[in-house]
């Protein structure tokens, strides 16, 4: 349990009213504006969540269409097997970065343990978050990380924190999909709100047979821009002639068969 919080001291970082939450308290309603804050520490900040559009079985469309993409093997939307399903409002600490150029941008980090951390890749419009209620809390994640130590991370990501003007706590609604692929169990997380899906360790597509398409062509290519070359050593007149023809010829038919192979690369892989 988190130590009490000072009764003095804590005001509303809307209206500057003077708040008294009780001990261990750490979503409260400023009572004078109606503000929703969060407590962490000493530290007074807002606190919102963002809405979700999306139910279940269209979260699980999105997640079948990231499936069947191009960055994940091939069928893996038909050959995994879901294994679970459940939603939950993750905490997330909402920051506003202002440059020096004037430029402004939003950045992200867990507020809680997560085993997906690209979750601090959301797309969240400011316009899209709304006061936290209270009837949320059965849904909720209670944050985990303090503010400061997310301060800290975003220093590694060379933000400075007098470039921070704005800082909150937002809950944003996932739901967390598990599912198993060759014997090997997965999780990917699908933001309700726009869609998008999260996964550090997914099955990702082989790299090597594409390579091997790609260096295999390299070769190739780089006899036939020899054989110009030669004729010419053989027959300064004529020779680079017939090297150009005969390296254009098999250079056609090399190009339909590469693509070829990489057709078929593609279809299995």
């Amino acid at each position: 349990m988190d130590s009490p919080i000072p009764q003095t001291n804590l005001t509303c970082t809307q209206c500057g009213g003077e708040l008294h939450p009780d001990e261990g308290q750490l979503f409260l309603t400023c009572p004078y504006c109606g503000a929703a804050v969060y407590l962490d520490k000493s530290r007074v900040v807002f606190h919102w969540y963002l809405s979700p559009t999306l139910d279940e079985n269209k979260a699980r469309f999105s997640l079948s269409r990231w499936m069947a993409g191009n960055q994940t093997v091939k069928d893996l939307d038909q050959k995994a097997t879901l294994t679970g399903s459940s939603f939950a409002y993750f905490p997330v600490w909402y920051f506003k970065r202002r440059q020096p150029s004037g430029k402004e941008d939003i950045l992200l980090e867990p507020a809680a343990a997560t085993s997906v951390s690209e979750i601090r890749h959301v797309r969240l419009p400011a316009g899209d978050l709304r006061k936290y209620e209270s009837d949320l809390d059965s849904q909720s994640q209670p944050p985990t990380v303090p503010l400061q130590a997310a301060l800290t991370w975003l220093a590694e990501r060379n933000v400075p924190q007098k470039e921070v003007a704005e800082q909150a706590l937002v809950h944003l609604p996932l739901y967390i999909f598990k599912y198993s692929y060759h014997g090997s169990a997965y999780t990917a997380l699908v933001e309700a709100a726009t869609g998008g899906v999260f996964a550090n360790i997914f099955p990702a597509k082989a790299e090597a047979p594409y390579r091997v398409v790609g260096v295999l062509a390299a070769i190739i290519f780089l006899c036939l821009a020899l054989v110009p070359i030669a004729g010419a050593m053989m027959d300064s007149q004529s020779g680079a002639f017939v090297g150009l023809a005969v390296c254009a010829g098999l250079g056609l038919v090399a190009a339909l068969l590469l693509f070829a192979l990489a057709a078929w690369v593609a279809a299995k892989v």
